[in-house]
């Protein structure tokens, strides 16, 4: 039940399109025609019990995972199936919710990776630009990513795709293990300053009443399929909004 109408042409113009996704494993659809949009400007939140496929719709979107139907459109190039390498090289960035940082370098070894890309010029600049952004990393830019507290490693891992200034950001549970006031923190402060830097932001979250509270838009996935999607308040409004997404099962996400 997609809510539109009065709200959906306030949204900018879309640089990411999903349409019509199907993607699994070995052959299995995990999701099927999974359709969504991001603006440039806009943080857009996957919302769904454990087990409805969120993940599985990023890792298929960046080529991690095999997609049997669909398409992908980044700007105006079809990327469906390219591999990570040449989204990366397309400005998309991708912040796994594991193994998001190097833990053997240091913080400004983690950033110099980053920006591989980059030439050493460009590479200053936007390491400049990272540690005036988050000041808390610029602290310490010579300690091991491995003495990192779980809140400073999730802030790295951002700035670590940040300093790339990609034009689609995507996030798999960026706040897991994070405590309330550094995930609310991360959502509100930290995210939102990347879409405003004019990057469409993707993220899928488990906490959905703080995503909710972060977003421009939501979707909501139950057992493989998109069944709501709208404006975070208007989703929260209707009646039966928990019981959708409780829907797919699993009734330990947070709400």
């Amino acid at each position: 039940m997609p809510i539109s109408g009065a709200d959906e042409p306030h949204r900018p113009p879309p640089h990411l399109i999903v349409s019509e996704m199907s993607a699994g494993y070995n052959g299995t659809p995990v999701v099927e025609n999974v359709s969504l949009t991001a603006g440039r400007g806009e943080v857009v939140t996957l919302l769904g019990p454990n087990g409805a496929g969120k993940s599985t719709v990023l890792k298929a979107l960046i080529g991690l995972t095999k997609m049997y139907a669909g398409s992908v459109v980044i700007g105006d190039a079809d990327v469906t199936a390219l591999p990570p390498h040449s989204l990366a090289a397309m400005g998309c960035g991708y912040v796994p919710q594991t193994r998001d940082v190097f833990d053997e370098l240091t913080v400004l070894e983690n950033l110099e990776m980053g920006g591989y890309l980059l030439d050493k010029r460009t590479l200053r600049q936007r390491i400049d630009e990272v540690a005036g952004a988050f000041p808390q990393l610029a602290k310490m830019m010579n300690r091991m990513a491995q003495k990192l507290s779980g809140g400073e490693r999730k802030m790295l891992a951002i700035a670590k795709v940040v300093i790339r200034h990609p034009t689609l950001m995507i996030l798999d549970e960026p706040t897991a293990n994070l405590a309330p006031a550094f995930a609310d923190r991360l959502l509100h402060e930290h995210i939102r300053a990347v879409a405003d830097r004019g990057t469409a932001v993707l993220l899928v979250e488990q906490k959905a009443a703080l995503a909710l509270s972060a977003a421009d838009w939501a979707y909501l996935l139950v057992a493989g399929r998109i069944v709501r999607s709208g404006h975070p308040a208007l989703l929260q409004a209707q009646p039966d909004f928990a019981e959708a997404f409780f829907g797919g099962g699993g009734t330990d996400a947070e709400m």
